[in-house]
C-alpha cells in the first residue's frame, strides 16, 4: 500500500517524461529515490542503471533487486562511499548479496545521480536524495541528456575498471587512490601519492592542513 501512495505522489510531482525534458522538483519525503527511479523505468521500458549514492537502506535495495529480477532494471551498477561496509555493515553485505561483487565499487563518494539507460531513453537523476527514505526536504532534477549520461557513464567505468578489487582495500587504500589514482590527469602522464601539493591541501590525518577546513582570505 505505501508503494501505490509513493507511486501516485511521485505521478503527481513529476508529471510527464519527455524527450529532452529539463525537470526540477522539491519533496519533503513523501517518496524515495527508488520511488523515482520505478516511475522513470515506466517510461523507458526496461533499461540498465547506474546508481552513485552515499548511502543504501535494505528496504530500498530488496526493492531495487525486484526490479532487477523481473526484467525492469537490465543492468545494474553501484557506486557507494568507502566507508558504507563498516558504517552500515549489513546493508552493505545485502547489497553485495543481492548484485555481487562485480557491480559495486567502493570509493570518496557523496554524488547522488542515477543514470537510466536503454536504445531510446538517456535519463539522468541528480539529486539530493540518498538510496533510503528521508523525510527531509530533497530536491530532484530528470534530464533527458545522451551527453550528460554518457559523460557520468565515462567517469563510473573507469572507476570500475581501476578498482575492481574495491572490497578488498583499507580506508587508506581507497583515500590514495581517490586522490591520486583516479580521475586525475598530470602533465607527465604520472600520479605521485608523495605529491607534496596532496598533502598541503588535502590530508585526512588529524594534524593535517585540508583547504577545505581552512579560512582562507585573499588581501
Amino acid at each position: 500500500m505505501r508503494r501505490v501512495q509513493c507511486a501516485k505522489h511521485v505521478a503527481e510531482a513529476v508529471g510527464a517524461i519527455d524527450r529532452g525534458c529539463e525537470i526540477y522538483g522539491l519533496t519533503k519525503g513523501q517518496w524515495s529515490l527508488i520511488d523515482l527511479i520505478e516511475y522513470c523505468l515506466e517510461t523507458t521500458g526496461p533499461a540498465a542503471l547506474t546508481i552513485s549514492t552515499w548511502t543504501a537502506a535494505n528496504a530500498d535495495i530488496t526493492f531495487a533487486n525486484a526490479l532487477f529480477k523481473n526484467g525492469s532494471i537490465t543492468g545494474l551498477k553501484f557506486l557507494v562511499d568507502y566507508s558504507f561496509p563498516s558504517r552500515q555493515p549489513a546493508y552493505c553485505a545485502a547489497l553485495r548479496e543481492a548484485f555481487g561483487d562485480d557491480a559495486i565499487r567502493l570509493s570518496k563518494n557523496h554524488a547522488k545521480f542515477v543514470l537510466i539507460r536503454s536504445a531510446d531513453w538517456n535519463l539522468c537523476v541528480r539529486t539530493s536524495m540518498n538510496l533510503n527514505e528521508n523525510r527531509r526536504l530533497e530536491s530532484f532534477e530528470i534530464s533527458d541528456s545522451l551527453e550528460l549520461c554518457s559523460f557520468l557513464e565515462d567517469i563510473i567505468a573507469e572507476l570500475f575498471e581501476s578498482q575492481q578489487k574495491t572490497f578488498d582495500m583499507t580506508p587508506a587504500e581507497h583515500t590514495k587512490a581517490f586522490l591520486t589514482d583516479w580521475g586525475e590527469s598530470r602533465a607527465d602522464g604520472e600520479a605521485d601519492a608523495d605529491d607534496p601539493t596532496l598533502k598541503r591541501y588535502f590530508g585526512d590525518g588529524p594534524l593535517d592542513n585540508d583547504l577545505r577546513r581552512t579560512g582562507v582570505t585573499y588581501e
